[in-house]
């Protein structure tokens, strides 16, 4: 299998079906992944810069430490998928499912959640920026605790936006 640009150059060649590969700590700035079946498949600490994975099938996968800035992920199917430490700075999960996706510590500053799915997410100590989680279908709850404690997502959400917008464009 080739992985290419989206201007045809070869990136990278596996050896079989990428399903399940482990492809991390990779360099793939700006390749095509879009609509592959890519379940289970490892990308911890990869370089995807700009890369597309559109309507790709990313459950179980995992992304931890990885650099996935400008990605895209519209339709794209994350469920269960690791996101742990990942930088997502202005990625676009346009309608992803994010059911139960695993985004504690991830950078989604500039990020666009619009319509996706984030039930059961795991948003703990994430970097969210700026109120980027208005559109998406499922209240932000978080996890919540196993003494029932109500989700330190959501208690940081209304934090952030009860601060004054001067205040908020400098922690964004």
């Amino acid at each position: 299998m080739e992985i290419k640009t989206s201007n045809g150059r070869v990136k990278l060649r596996v050896e079989g079906e990428l399903r399940g590969a482990d492809l991390s700590g990779k360099e793939l700035a700006g390749v095509t992944l879009a609509n592959q079946d890519l379940r289970g498949t490892r990308f911890s600490g990869a370089q995807l810069v700009g890369v597309d994975f559109s309507e790709a099938d990313l459950r179980g996968a995992h992304f931890d430490g990885a650099n996935l800035e400008g990605a895209r992920f519209e339709y794209a199917n994350l469920e269960g998928a690791n996101l742990l430490g990942a930088d997502l700075y202005s990625a676009s999960f346009f309608a992803a499912n994010l059911d139960g996706a695993n985004l504690e510590c991830a950078s989604l500053r500039g990020a666009d959640l619009t319509e996706a799915n984030l039930r059961r997410a795991n948003l703990c100590n994430a970097n969210l920026g700026r109120d980027n989680l208005g559109g998406s279908t499922q209240p932000i709850s978080g996890r919540q605790s196993s003494s029932g404690q109500g989700s330190k997502v959501q208690s940081t959400i209304r934090a952030l936006t009860s601060l004054p917008g001067s205040v908020r464009n400098r922690l964004a």
